[in-house]
């Protein structure tokens, strides 16, 4: 049972500098006990350096760092409730499967008989009974990650930080993995931190996932609402597939406002409570949620609508997606499911509109 009231990670104001350079802005971040907690976001956007400032193996340039409301900013890395996953699978090359399970046991001199014990219990925990005596040359990709799975786990730590592990395995494997780890970590039911740039990895994993780039955390959620209701126009561009298009708000009521986004004038709802006529705002549109109207069906009711450009259709396996041409220039993208999919009615050139449903479309100030 995940005991969510406990707050097993929290940052205040944390920040680190490098020179002249400022690698992470002054993040506030709570992460509770028990949760798979995903640091997502493009590559140098900081989510290592937050994961390692978390491990103790940076010291922070501000802030704290407290682990179950204990402050261990300036606590060394041997010294801290964690243990680290790394990318690359820094297992001792001269010694066997148990014996790098078993290493972390042996520095805290444990007897040999209890650290048998505990090694087979992990092996078994992580699918690798019966390769005990086995050395990593002789394992594939993954057993290998799962191996140092098992040396972070072994050691019983309150928070296992895992830096980006699956990003040298193939794309099947990588997805076999993380059905894996999130089976383990519910398993065990202690806090996992995972960074990532990959996007399916961390819906399949993570109870909460926050967004990181250019050093600062942008927002946070579930993955359901990082996905279908981003605050921020970063998340809609980053997570999914989104159109987004700019515009001027020439209207507000409640919620709701309009905005003129150059072609039309279209509707979109809002959180923010201090938006104003002449705001700039940004407009985002699932492309799952979008679909395509002929010149006949220009007068559809209940949907919004912008006219377009029919450019192309592309056959991606599980789905097929559109590209129409905003008169603006911009290029919108409309998916649907390949096995509902026919060869497109429109050619190349053919005026339609870009249509979705009224609702789906979410304002972002910023």
């Amino acid at each position: 049972m995940k005991n969510t009231t406990d707050i097993a990670v929290e940052s205040i104001g944390l920040s680190k500098n490098y020179g002249t350079v400022t690698a992470l802005k002054s993040v506030d971040l709570k992460i509770a006990s028990g949760q798979y907690y995903v640091l997502l976001g493009p590559s140098g956007g900081g989510k290592t350096t937050l994961l390692r400032l978390i491990g103790g193996f940076l010291r922070p340039t501000n802030g704290q760092i407290y682990l179950h409301g204990h402050d261990v900013s300036n606590v060394p890395p041997n010294l801290r409730p964690t243990s680290m996953v790394f990318q690359s699978y820094a297992l001792f090359p001269h010694m066997t499967v148990a014996g790098n399970v078993g290493y972390g046991l042996k520095l805290k001199k444990l007897p040999s008989a209890e650290i048998a014990e505990k090694v087979v219990a992990m092996l078994s925990l992580v699918g690798l009974s019966g390769f005990e005596d086995r050395l990593p040359h002789e394992l594939s990709g993954g057993q290998q990650q799962r191996v140092q799975l098992a040396r972070a786990l072994v050691l019983e730590s309150d928070v296992i930080l895992l830096d980006e592990p699956l990003a040298a395995l193939d794309a099947k494997l990588r997805k076999d993995m993380c059905f894996e780890l999130k089976q383990i970590q519910e398993q065990v039911g202690i806090t996992f931190v995972h960074v990532t740039h990959n996007q399916e990895e961390a819906m399949t994993i993570a109870d909460r996932i926050a967004i990181i780039a250019d050093g600062e955390l942008i927002e946070e959620g579930t993955p359901q609402d990082i996905y279908r209701e981003p605050v921020k126009r970063f998340t809609a561009g980053f997570i999914g597939e989104n159109n987004i298009v700019d515009g001027k708000v020439t209207a507000v009521k409640g919620t709701q406002a309009k905005v003129d986004v150059g072609s039309t004038t279209i509707a979109a709802n809002s959180r923010s409570k201090n938006l104003s006529v002449g705001d700039q705002v940004a407009v985002s549109i699932r492309s799952e949620l979008c679909r395509i109207l002929g010149e006949n069906e220009k007068n559809v009711r209940n949907v919004q609508k912008i006219p377009a450009t029919y450019v192309e259709e592309f056959f991606l396996g599980l789905t097929v997606s559109h590209l129409v041409r905003l008169k603006t220039g911009a290029d919108m993208i409309v998916r649907e499911s390949s096995d509902r999919a026919g060869t497109s009615e429109f050619s190349e050139g053919d005026d339609i509109y870009l249509a979705w449903e009224l609702g789906d479309a979410r304002l972002h100030t910023s």
